[in-house]
């Protein structure tokens, strides 16, 4: 399975598509965890997961374990925006760990490298 891998920096994203080959190396990573960016071509850089969806477009949950997805009762934050004191919603998520259902992963970056991101992927954009 394919991966979209967005890349946050600052104010900046960039989307990055992670071919099936590269994408087994992510599969069984969690929320926090870091990742070598010269897995997409971003030599220098270190990536942070911080979330994803899947592919119904149910987000991941960092605090359910597994690659699993299940209805929780939420009082707010991911998905859910209550608009009175003590309102709670029961809401699909996934866990907290990449499997085949993830389509897309979302990064922020925390270690830069030598040349900008937009360098990098305009290069490769070019070849």
């Amino acid at each position: 399975m394919a991966f979209k891998l967005v890349i946050a920096e600052g104010e900046k994203s960039h989307q990055v598509e992670v071919e099936q080959a590269q994408s087994k190396t992510l599969i069984g990573l969690k929320i926090g965890d870091e990742i070598d960016a010269s897995l997409v071509g971003l030599s220098g850089y270190k990536l942070k997961i911080t979330g994803g969806s899947d592919k119904n477009g149910f987000p991941m949950k960092k605090d359910v374990d597994g690659p699993r997805r299940i209805r929780t009762l939420v009082s707010g934050g991911l998905g859910f925006k209550p608009q009175r004191d003590g309102q709670r919603r029961r809401k699909t998520v996934r866990g907290n760990t990449v499997s085949d259902d993830i389509v897309q992963i979302n990064t922020i970056v925390t270690e830069k490298g030598s040349k900008s991101i937009d360098e990098l992927l305009g290069a490769e954009a070019e070849e």
